[in-house]
């Protein structure tokens, strides 16, 4: 019977789970320390004040023909999807923000947008567009109007409609800002094209049109930037010290040409050269080399994962133990309402779970083997 979801900042300390384990999730007070004034705080100076629960691209991304209902259930990175989001227990969804041509940040994830005209598929690169033409994509906010139906291509190659039980137009970050509740803080990925050999001209254009947005409409909103292009997150880095920039990596499982993308240590070389204030990693670099965790740690480093793998439960719970400060998800009700099961079990079973914990050591190891227990498919592919 699932228990009803509370908010993760509740949880209690892990230690009814594990001697002195403490399981801290997320709380409005969502990170500390972001200065630029040297010393070792200054150096990175950054961390998350609990373990951080992020929703992918609001309430998870999709996948056109997937088996799993709940990747079409939602349009992704949608206002809709947003603020579905901003109603379960976490403080933080991720999307993806490109600049179109015009110099408008908008929200999408593909580098490419596809639609069907005559009967033939029709691509144009997102930031070729205008912001006019990217929004005349998909459903419309004007009644009656129809927009281009999109469509999709998945990593095999094959072209579907892009079709979600609940649709959703497409959105420009401001009207993230000003349509999503509040509360929520925002992940914003600065997505940028791995074929494209940007000069910093381009790159700061295309920052500073990023910047102008969230200058104008953050508020007191949370706010982390992200990247997987290295100098896109040094540079955001020095056009401001507001907000802490996170490094994207995925660890080596695809090779690139620029070798700072192509490992964690590279990643942490990274970090601590621009003074960047953490990694986002795809979770199979970490199980396959979980002694990374210990040197981005010990680089005064937070360290968030991403991938498919973070939507099982169990293996969230691992990662806590590990010493991960935070994951991305796209199971984000199931992930968090696992996590309320953690609560409650930890609260029913009070002092007498802790002796049972104490007099059964086998239990912790039991958990943080799980990854080897995993399917191989599931760690290498």
């Amino acid at each position: 019977m699932a228990l009803k979801a509370v908010h993760v900042s509740d949880v209690p300390n892990l230690d009814q789970f594990a001697d002195n384990a403490e399981l801290a999730l997320s709380s409005t007070q969502f990170f500390k320390g972001v200065t630029d004034h040297g010393g070792e705080e200054g150096k990175c100076g950054y961390e998350f004040s609990k373990f951080t629960v992020m929703g992918h691209r609001g309430c998870g991304m999709n996948m056109v023909q997937s088996s799993v209902p709940r990747m079409e259930f939602l349009k992704e990175n949608s206002i809709l999807s947003f603020n579905a989001a901003a109603k379960l227990p976490i403080d933080f969804i991720e999307f993806d923000v490109q600049v179109t041509e015009d110099g408008c940040p908008v929200i999408f994830h593909d580098g490419f947008i596809l639609t069907q005209d005559k009967g033939a598929i029709v691509e144009k690169r997102v930031t070729d567009l205008t912001v006019a033409e990217f929004l005349s994509y998909g459903p419309q906010k004007q009644l009656g109007s129809v927009g281009k139906p999109l469509f999709r291509r998945t990593k095999d190659g094959n072209i579907f409609e892009w079709k979600v039980e609940n649709d959703d137009p497409l959105c420009t970050l401001q009207e993230a800002f000003e349509k999503v509740e509040n509360s929520i803080g925002f992940n914003i990925e600065l997505k940028l094209d791995d074929q494209v050999a940007y000069t910093e001209e381009q790159l700061t254009r295309v920052l500073q049109a990023i910047l102008q947005v969230v200058n104008e409409c953050a508020n007191n909103r949370p706010i982390i930037f992200s990247s997987f292009q290295p100098d896109a997150a040094l540079l955001i880095r020095k056009l401001q010290t507001t907000y802490p920039v996170f490094f994207l990596t995925n660890g080596g499982s695809k090779i690139y040409i620029d070798i700072r993308r192509n490992s964690l240590d590279e990643a942490i070389k990274v970090c601590l050269t621009g003074g960047l204030q953490g990694i986002v990693s795809e979770l199979r670099a970490i199980f396959r080399n979980p002694g990374a965790v210990t040197r981005i740690k010990d680089s005064k480093l937070s360290l968030v994962t991403y991938g498919q793998l973070n939507n099982f439960p169990e293996v969230v719970y691992v990662q806590h133990r590990m010493g991960v400060d935070g994951v991305i998800v796209d199971l984000v009700e199931e992930v968090t309402e696992a996590i309320s099961d953690w609560i409650r079990l930890a609260e029913d079973r009070g002092e007498e779970g802790q002796k049972q914990v104490k007099t059964n050591p086998g239990f912790l190891q039991q958990q943080l083997s799980l990854p080897l227990l995993l399917p191989p498919e599931l760690l290498h592919t």
